[in-house]
């Protein structure tokens, strides 16, 4: 399947060229000189990685790469003519995963997608809708980290790990180390609830989180 590349750039010419650098190493492209309209359809669409120009109408790409942060955990490369150090540092603080200065040739740009999307493949495992991230102990729903607490995190996680398997309450607690050994049911539930709602699950007609009664949960994503 192709990668989906979304390239926020106002120079038509820059914008134009890249596309179909990119096009032609086998990327679907969906190119913005808006950052309005791409920050809009990031926001409902499946996307692999992010080119971003600083230097944009409306707002600045900062604060582009800011607003998609909010949201997502998709990879940023910026692409920008400012090269001083101060960018580079600012960029990567707001979470951009490399800074490209300009001019460069395209194809040095594939080779930092490739290795970015490599480095991806390798750290995240994808469960159903969701991507799990362990070593930084996330994970993201069509694209969209939760924000989970560290016991949602590990219920979740012990769920996604065992799909399709009842567990009951009493080994959901043995097994999540932010939980006591003698955890109440009643503590299990409310914990389960609260991730039923922030993955817009619901116990009437659930998507990933089914409840077994009398025994337990288990994920059906």
């Amino acid at each position: 399947m192709k990668k989906h590349i979304v390239l926020i750039e106002d120079d038509l010419d820059m914008k134009s060229l890249l596309s179909e650098y990119l096009v032609n190493y086998n990327f679907e492209v969906s190119d913005f000189g808006k950052p309005v309209q791409a920050l809009e359809f990031i926001n409902h669409n499946k996307c692999d990685l992010v080119i971003l120009d600083l230097m944009l109408p409306q707002m600045d790409g900062f604060d582009v790469c800011k607003r998609i942060r909010e949201n997502s955990n998709i990879p940023i490369i910026i692409s920008s003519a400012r090269g001083y150090l101060g960018d580079k540092v600012t960029g990567f603080e707001l979470g951009a995963d490399d800074y490209l200065p300009k001019p460069y040739e395209p194809k040095e740009l594939i080779l930092r997608i490739n290795a970015i999307l490599r480095r991806m493949t390798k750290e995240n495992k994808k469960i159903g809708d969701f991507e799990i991230n362990e070593d930084k102990m996330e994970i993201s729903l069509d694209d969209y980290l939760l924000d989970f607490t560290k016991v949602e995190y590990e219920i979740l996680l012990l769920l996604l790990k065992n799909s399709d398997k009842v567990l009951s309450r009493e080994s959901i607690a043995q097994s999540v180390n932010s939980l006591n050994y003698d955890s109440k049911e009643r503590v299990i539930d409310m914990h389960i609830s609260n991730i039923r709602n922030k993955i817009g699950d619901t116990p009437k007609n659930p998507k990933y989180i089914k409840s077994v009664w009398g025994v337990g949960y288990k994920f059906i994503g």
